[in-house]
């Protein structure tokens, strides 16, 4: 069930965000021809009001179509309710609502969390640092470590619990690329010694792997009924700074971060063990990637709205639409891109799951 909650959870994301480029189409006047939830072939459709709702076969995002994208359209290019013969500051509504959507829904999911479990209040900690992921292959998967896994010891000394015990270890992996530690983790009922070496990547140690402070999230009652609004503010605005920070640095020093990028099989991966611990866990993750999916569609590339809301800025600046034959080949370099981009980390990430790195031998 973890992975059909996990999927559950992505395709309701797409399905918002989508939902926002329609419904700010719609309450405009703008005639919408489309709404599809996939790329390529339709496995299912449904026509209401003259909109045809669809299906499609690869699950890699969604997309509102407009009677300006058909050249066969029967409606006269003059029309003043198509897209493109809209003011800007419309066209530029409908474009950003999709990011608005999925920061909304992160807002609305971060509420939800302080209404139902309450307010975060710290950690029930224990010694130790729990290992919530590994990345087949790198350091850490070669020095044995596996999921669950509790390391209790560094060169000998002992790790405290809490947060704190894992920034302190996070930071001595990044001061010490090629250098061999000594841990000792915690597996069941054996202790384990082994010697993690952190990958030099820019002069900084990676193990590819996914730490967390051993313990759960304690939560109290809310002390009035504006301090969930109030949370989830300030959790909104943490975790976007932290998102665009991490965008940021992928896009600067992305030689060096590169084997740290993940796709969507990644992703339901780590929503499924998410959906498996369920309360905060599954809050979190929710609003996580819907923040992810704002940022990432911002991001001022071919296809994406951050790109085509570049070329209504560059239409605003000169005063006129940019050349056809421009836009095309824009958006049609960007939808080779990411799909290609798509395709490669799906096969990246499905080479390294648990299974089908056992079916390979490795």
């Amino acid at each position: 069930m973890g992975v059909l909650t996990a999927l559950a959870i992505l395709a309701g994301l797409i399905v918002v965000h989508e939902a926002g480029h329609f419904f700010a189409a719609t309450w405009q006047g703008i005639r919408v021809s489309g709404f599809s939830i996939g790329f390529g072939p339709v496995l299912l459709q449904r026509r209401r009001h003259g909109v045809l709702f669809a299906l499609r076969a690869l699950p890699l995002g969604g997309f509102v179509s407009f009677p300006d994208d058909d050249e066969d359209s029967p409606i006269p290019a003059d029309d003043p309710d198509l897209l493109r013969n809209r003011p800007l500051a419309q066209r530029a509504l409908v474009i950003a609502a999709g990011v608005i959507a999925n920061l909304l829904l992160a807002w609305a999911v971060l509420l939800a969390q302080g209404v139902v479990l309450g307010i975060p209040a710290g950690f029930s900690t224990s010694p130790g640092v729990l290992v919530a992921g590994v990345q087949a292959g790198q350091a850490a998967a070669i020095a044995g470590l596996e999921p669950g896994d509790r390391i209790v010891s560094l060169q000998g000394q002992p790790i405290q619990g809490g947060q704190q015990a894992v920034a302190d270890l996070v930071e001595r992996i990044r001061t010490a690329p090629d250098q061999t530690l000594n841990l000792e983790t915690q597996r069941g009922d054996r202790r384990l010694p082994m010697q993690l070496t952190p990958a030099d990547q820019g002069g900084i140690g990676r193990i590819g792997a996914q730490l967390q402070p051993n313990g759960s999230e304690v939560f109290r009652a809310p002390r009035g009924p504006l301090e969930p609004l109030r949370q989830a503010n300030h959790d909104l605005v943490t975790l976007t700074r932290r998102t665009v920070a991490g965008f940021a640095a992928l896009l600067t020093h992305f030689g060096a971060m590169a084997s740290q990028v993940s796709g969507p099989v990644k992703i339901v991966e780590m929503g499924a063990s998410l959906a498996h611990q369920g309360g905060s866990s599954l809050f979190l993750y929710t609003a996580l990637i819907s923040i992810n999916l704002a940022v990432l569609n911002a991001l001022p590339l071919p296809l994406l709205d951050g790109g085509q809301f570049m070329l209504l800025l560059l239409e605003g600046l000169r005063g006129r639409p940019l050349p056809e034959r421009f836009q095309l080949a824009f958006m049609q370099s960007g939808f080779v891109f990411l799909v290609g981009l798509s395709l490669v980390l799906i096969v990246k990430d499905t080479s390294q799951l648990p299974a089908v790195q056992q079916l390979l031998g490795r």
